[in-house]
């Protein structure tokens, strides 16, 4: 039985595959399914990616109980990029480099919300550590909607070596935890890298002293952190708002 992270489930996450370019070795759809199964068929014939239908049980099996929708694609692992790739995005795009870092997250479904929320918001690309943190996987692949497939990540054995260099490319580092200045306080023009720690444990020391300034998310309510990709929501769009406001 192939590894999750070998698949792509569910209809948005494979139509994405098959619009960003994805390497799909097959796609299994389920029998008599209608409505965008169909334009997801037409696709893989478009691009003569194999096509096999079989019964909906079966696909339950395969997808162990996720939500396939009648949808599921065998891919090839997923392609992480270079710390350079990102940046070399933000400069064919002409623009300041906006990129998000994550200190130790483990959750897939964070990962996932956090690539979706950076496709829309523009950002060029999200760094995240080889050891004690979550991989791009199945689950991801499913949470993003489809954004993981458009999202350059690049995998680092070292989060604060990878700091060291986004400084030496021009980049600012904001870390978001707890302090006094507020996010809405600081100018978040211009290059920047946000870093959002783990569930629970936060950004390191070690990282957090490589960041150049701390933002923080006022807390009004009786607990005293959001969800990672939340605080990471907030942030993105506050880098957003800032910039079209030059």
């Amino acid at each position: 039985m192939l590894e999750m992270s070998e698949m792509i489930i569910g209809r948005n996450a494979v139509t994405e595959a098959l619009r960003g370019g994805r390497e799909i070795e097959r796609i299994t759809l389920a029998r008599g399914a209608e409505g965008s199964v169909r334009q997801i068929a037409a696709m893989a014939k478009e691009k003569r990616v194999p096509l096999y239908y079989s019964d909906r049980k079966r696909m339950d099996k395969l997808a162990s109980g996720g939500a396939h929708q009648g949808v599921i694609a065998v891919v090839s692992d997923y392609s992480y990029c270079e710390v350079g790739d990102i940046l070399d995005r933000a400069a064919v795009r002409g623009e300041d480099p906006f990129i998000v870092i994550l200190d130790g997250l483990e959750d897939p479904h964070n990962l996932g919300a956090v690539m979706r929320t950076a496709e829309c918001a523009g950002v060029h690309g999200i760094i995240i550590p080889k050891r004690r943190s979550v991989s791009v996987n199945e689950t991801v692949a499913k949470t993003s909607a489809g954004a993981s497939e458009h999202m350059l990540c690049a995998r680092v054995t070292n989060i604060s070596g990878a700091i060291e260099t986004l400084k030496e490319r021009g980049l600012w580092i904001a870390a978001c935890d707890m302090g006094e200045e507020m996010y809405y306080d600081r100018d978040l023009t211009g290059p920047l890298a946000v870093v959002i720690g783990g569930e629970g444990s936060g950004i390191s020391r070690l990282v957090k002293e490589k960041c150049d300034f701390t933002v923080s998310i006022p807390m009004k309510g009786k607990i005293n952190s959001l969800n990672a990709a939340n605080a990471a929501s907030i942030l993105m769009y506050e880098v957003v708002r800032q910039r079209e406001s030059i």
